[in-house]
């Protein structure tokens, strides 16, 4: 898939974030194939040709918000957990930060959801870069004897399955979500199955 190099100018470094954050409102409400580009650029604000000068199609926009979910989310995690002082504490940091990021931006998580029809690579690639970190942090805290031994690749994508169901139910489904109360409960299921 071509991509178009990132733009050089202020201006246009803002026109494009315009349209990827109208793609996100427009794309998380409706889903992919109901959105319109012409949509996208009336949310935006901008003529509909200027979609064209940043992006190719509807498609790689798509892509586009898919890659930054990641980016985004792996940044959130990782700051969320930079000063936990063990593994178990990060997990807890981790699971917290992830579920109130879906609080925020809900329209983001849906469009990685429909990724898995819409373009699965790069929701595989979502999760394959989520899973190459998670499996080397759980790696490093068994060889500290922070966790149980175990495989650290099953393991990081059981925890990632968790925080993935855990946002679907009780973040997306609920009008208010209870997070504390989620994380809590589900810490304590994480610590009783990795705990050394």
């Amino acid at each position: 898939m071509y991509v178009m190099a990132e733009p050089k100018t202020k201006r246009g470094q803002i026109r494009r974030a315009k349209i990827l954050a109208a793609a996100e409102t427009v794309m998380g409400d409706q889903g992919f194939s109901a959105a319109s580009i012409a949509e996208i650029t009336r949310l935006a604000d901008t003529a509909l040709g200027t979609f064209y000068v940043y992006f190719t199609s509807k498609e790689q926009v798509f892509r586009e918000l898919v890659l930054e979910m990641g980016r985004i989310t792996r940044a959130i995690v990782g700051e969320a957990i930079s000063d936990a002082p063990d593994r178990l504490s990060s997990e807890r940091a981790g699971l917290e930060a992830f579920l109130r990021f879906v609080a925020e931006r809900p329209q983001l998580y849906r469009i990685v959801e429909e990724a898995r029809f819409v373009d699965p690579e790069a929701y595989r690639d979502y999760f394959w870069h989520f899973g190459q970190a998670y499996t080397l942090g759980l790696r490093e805290a068994q060889k500290r004897g922070e966790i149980s031994a175990g495989d650290p690749e099953v393991r990081a994508y059981a925890l990632m399955g968790i925080s993935k169901a855990l946002g679907d139910r009780y973040v997306l489904w609920e009008e208010t979500p209870d997070i504390e109360r989620v994380v809590e409960e589900a810490h304590k299921m994480i610590c009783h199955g990795l705990a050394p």
